[in-house]
């Protein structure tokens, strides 16, 4: 026993010894480079938390918090392209434009395929109104990252404000994700409605209504091209649909929509209703719109008292709009009065020169009061303000016809 506890104390004593004569040489080769390794390593997490805590900041708000935190981020490693992405992104929403783009540029140096950096870079030289250089840097952020339809979307905007919405069109047609992409279905609906091609636009919101089933605001656009198409009954389903929704049913800018899609399906006194209750209302009498709409269908339902009074209060409210003469005239030709007609539609002209029905209404007061020359130049100008429409170019030849019989033969 004895000669054994020599031999494991030498051989201890030993161990001790290499040990000592270890430490007084310095780390060997292998242990050197694990510590750098996990210093290194350390450096990265370090740098990552203090991104991460900038990140929340900017989330929440707090710029000047944010900023210190990602600048804490970049000091202990300065080669993290995201880092200065954060920190372009944060000093956009400071107004420091010009330290953005620095920053901003170094994370596209650092990496030049970069699909964020390209894409901030466009923010700013949007905001810097250089759209050229803007959508040069959207363009590369949708190159680097095609299934981005934020990207995609921004390039397309661009190119909008540049008047080219053929190229807008063809660009966003072309992207792989275009057919099954709300946000971009919803951007052609947006060119279709420029291009004054509104059924197509409805296409377009339909297809993203189906798309993004809960985004309210693709289905608002989809409801205004529906009542623009004159497809009402789909626009007061939509419209009804809304309003039952909790966050929607005291939208007033909805009921008055409603409104008008009922009375595009002749549901008149429904319609009617609405336009009560909203006149009913706290401050509910300074409403222009539902006035208006009062009167109209007051009078489709022979309430020519109501009417009289929504045509007064229209007037009366707003004297520099067409709405209130419009809507006395109509009440002044039924009660066979065409000369105050005529006075009232002529008021109404001289505040609304390009509305083609208030034309078109003009010939037909004055073909009652037998001014048929009169008629024609009206209905004429009728069909020169909307050559697409059959019904005044129908008026037209008849008021033509009635002129050649109206001369005598010799």
């Amino acid at each position: 026993m004895k000669t054994i506890s020599r031999i494991t104390l030498v051989a201890s004593m030993a161990w001790m010894i290499l040990a000592l004569t270890g430490c007084a040489g310095g780390h060997g080769k292998y242990t050197q480079e694990h510590i750098s390794l996990a210093k290194e390593k350390m450096s990265f997490l370090k740098s990552a938390t203090e991104w991460d805590l900038g990140r929340q900041a900017f989330l929440a708000g707090d710029l000047e918090k944010a900023i210190n935190k990602v600048n804490g981020s970049i000091a202990i490693n300065d080669t993290v392209v995201k880092s200065h992405v954060l920190k372009g992104r944060i000093l956009i929403e400071m107004g420091d434009l010009g330290n953005a783009i620095k920053s901003l540029n170094t994370a596209e140096t650092l990496n030049p395929q970069d699909s964020d950096a390209h894409y901030y870079l466009g923010v700013v030289y949007e905001r810097l109104s250089r759209p050229e250089d803007a959508l040069r840097h959207f363009e590369n952020a949708c190159e680097f990252d095609d299934y981005n339809p934020g990207y995609a979307v921004a390039a397309a905007e661009m190119m909008i404000d540049l008047d080219r919405n053929a190229e807008a069109k063809r660009y966003l047609e072309t992207l792989p994700m275009s057919v099954n992409n709300a946000g971009i279905q919803q951007t052609l609906g947006h060119i279709a409605l420029i291009d004054r091609n509104p059924k197509q636009a409805e296409l377009h919101f339909r297809d993203a209504r189906l798309l993004a089933p809960d985004d309210v605001g693709i289905l608002e656009q989809l409801i205004h091209t529906q009542m623009i198409n004159g497809h009402f009954g789909d626009a007061e389903r939509n419209i009804g649909a809304m309003l039952q929704k909790f966050e929607h049913k005291d939208r007033r800018d909805l009921k008055l929509l409603h409104a008008k899609a009922l009375m595009g399906t002749e549901r008149t006194v429904e319609a009617r209703s609405i336009y009560q209750d909203l006149l009913a209302q706290v401050n509910g009498k300074s409403d222009i719109d539902a006035w208006i709409g009062l009167g109209h269908t007051s009078y489709a339902v022979n309430d020519d008292r109501t009417a009289r009074r929504a045509a007064a209060r229209i007037v009366a409210m707003h004297p520099s709009t067409h709405e209130g003469y419009v809507l006395w005239a109509m009440i002044h030709r039924r009660g066979g009065n065409f000369e105050k007609a005529l006075s009232s539609i002529n008021d109404a002209i001289d505040r609304n020169n390009t509305d083609p029905e208030l034309f078109a209404f003009r010939a037909v007061v004055q073909r009652d009061l037998g001014m048929l020359d009169n008629a024609l130049s009206s209905a004429s100008r009728a069909v020169s303000l909307e050559p697409s429409n059959l019904d005044y170019a129908e008026f037209e030849r008849n008021l033509k016809s009635l002129i050649v019989a109206s001369v005598p033969t010799k």
